[in-house]
């Protein structure tokens, strides 16, 4: 159903058809969030964040803060180190697939946003299997599905025929699509999905109105709530983000990682995933740049989320650099994207169907990365996980 809301209607109400749960994880997030002075950590505290034997909420609000950057190198060191603990030398390898770019919210940052004049552009099943043939015969087998926030146009019946057919190709099935009651996820679990990420942007709710001007992405608890519900359908893994760069990134940071963490309190089955994504530029929009994150800053949230959670898998985008890229696996990212094209359709044909979402800057084949992992004496995982 297709849903537009005025800017007059309040972002924090949701509408009749979406579904409510039982859960006080937002009102402690925003909490934590408001409550957090970065400037008020010192430099001790950074030391014995870095010294504690097990990293506490408190020693991860220090090592978000400004008195962390001097200790970047220690830092990083230990972060290295829990990363070597839980996940040895492993890299998980995948790619993004696209499936559609329509979308019926206006998220004035995203370049598939409603009112952007862009090529819109749907794959049929035929069209899907053809792109999923591709990317397996390059050795993936994990692969994460994608489409533009619209129900109308990419409904769950539509997703849910995509992980059929990515069954047949991938061990690993993840989903980066509109948030939905936890019935449709359980739909989609049945269908083959693993994963399923949902980036809350910015955990700013005023921010996040100003942002977000349309289309049922405005109702901020329920998109907040997307990843209890999709535990609640089954769903194993959970991925959790902020768009770095859209508001305070240290709270923001703070934000997704409390998130997370008190998610897996309430549900300790549940299999927990970082990406930490930076503004790009877009299309109609070339002159947004990161708010203020620069790689340095990206460096230290990345390793306060590994030192935090030290089992969580961390996801490093195609949007950074080659060079950061190859650095940050070697010391707290076990996830890098490989072969991508964020267009519709990209894979498999000369020209794509529809345009991309916003600009990357790895664009390295799925050969380069392997190579690459190998040659800085990492090694390259393209599946953990067997259904027996």
């Amino acid at each position: 159903m297709s849903i537009k809301i005025d800017e007059t209607t309040n972002h924090m109400e949701y509408t009749a058809d979406m579904e409510v749960i039982d859960s006080d994880l937002m009102d402690q997030v925003i909490a934590e969030m408001e409550a957090y002075d970065a400037d008020a950590y010192t430099a001790e505290d950074v030391k014995a964040a870095i010294d504690a034997q097990n990293c506490s909420v408190e020693n991860f609000k220090a090592l978000l803060s400004p008195a962390a950057l001097p200790y970047l190198e220690e830092i990083a060191q230990k972060a290295q180190k829990e990363t070597r603990k839980h996940f040895g030398n492993s890299v998980m390898i995948f790619t993004p697939l696209y499936i559609a770019n329509y979308c019926e919210n206006y998220c004035v940052y995203c370049g598939f946003n409603c009112h952007n004049k862009i090529k819109r552009a749907k794959l049929n099943a035929e069209e899907i299997e053809r792109e999923m043939k591709v990317i397996a015969d390059s050795g993936l087998e994990e692969i994460l599905i994608l489409t533009g926030e619209s129900p109308k146009n990419s409904s769950v019946e539509y997703i849910g025929e995509a992980c059929k057919i990515a069954r047949k190709y991938f061990k690993v099935v993840g989903l980066e699509v509109y948030p939905m009651d936890s019935k449709d996820y359980a739909y989609l679990h049945e269908c083959g999905a693993d994963f399923v990420t949902v980036f809350q942007e910015t955990y700013n709710s005023e921010k996040y109105k100003t942002l977000h001007l349309g289309g049922r992405k405005r109702i901020f608890p329920y998109r907040f709530n997307a990843q209890e519900r999709a535990v609640m359908g089954g769903i194993r893994g959970v991925g959790f983000a902020a768009l770095l760069g859209l508001d305070d990134f240290r709270k923001d940071a703070l934000a997704t990682g409390m998130h997370a963490y008190l998610l897996q309190r309430k549900y300790p089955h549940a299999e927990i995933a970082f990406s930490c994504p930076r503004l790009r530029p877009i299309i109609n929009n070339d002159k947004i740049n990161p708010k203020d994150v620069h790689e340095k800053q990206l460096l230290q949230i990345i390793c306060a989320y590994r030192i935090f959670m030290p089992f969580a898998s961390i996801t490093i985008s195609s949007r950074e650099s080659a060079k950061f890229r190859d650095n940050i696996i070697k010391i707290a990212a076990t996830k890098i994207s490989a072969g991508v094209n964020v267009g519709i359709g990209g894979h498999s044909q000369e020209e794509e169907k529809g345009d991309e979402q916003f600009e990357i800057d790895d664009g390295r084949t799925v050969d380069e990365i392997y190579h690459m992992i190998e040659s800085s004496g990492m090694q390259p995982v393209m599946t953990d996980y067997i259904y027996v």
